[in-house]
């Protein structure tokens, strides 16, 4: 077994893959409009970033779930992308429309980590690699 994609449902697809193309440098893989909802799926290395419309989420669980909501506190889980220069894609990720939570410093055993908060309130960490 191998981890395939992450699927993270938004209201706006289009503007948050705008967003990752922006702030992360990632590649649009698809952009799709499937009628009832919106998908689309970035390039990631080999591993999927992929985005759906909310409604979808809305018809998948309807026990509900807890949407996205960048005016709370993020959801327990994160998304993080390697990179060599935390400090510049820190800035990129700001400049793109990302919430700042942690500014990189450097963790025990020398990594360089930093924290930001996508348009819809993903956690999302940049860490050097």
């Amino acid at each position: 077994m191998k981890f395939g994609y992450t699927v993270i449902w938004v209201d706006d697809v289009v503007k948050t893959v705008e967003f990752y193309e922006k702030a992360f440098g990632l590649v649009r893989r698809t952009l799709e409009d499937k009628g009832n909802f919106i998908w689309a799926e970035l390039e990631t290395g080999s591993t999927t970033l992929a985005f759906s419309s909310s409604n979808e989420a809305q018809k998948l669980f309807p026990g509900g779930c807890h949407p996205n909501n960048s005016a709370q506190p993020p959801a327990s889980i994160q998304l993080s992308f390697v990179t060599p220069d935390v400090g510049t894609a820190y800035m990129k990720a700001i400049g793109a429309g990302a919430k700042g939570l942690d500014v990189p410093k450097t963790q025990h055993g020398g990594h360089t980590i930093a924290r930001v908060r996508d348009p819809n309130g993903v956690l999302v960490s940049l860490v050097n690699g």
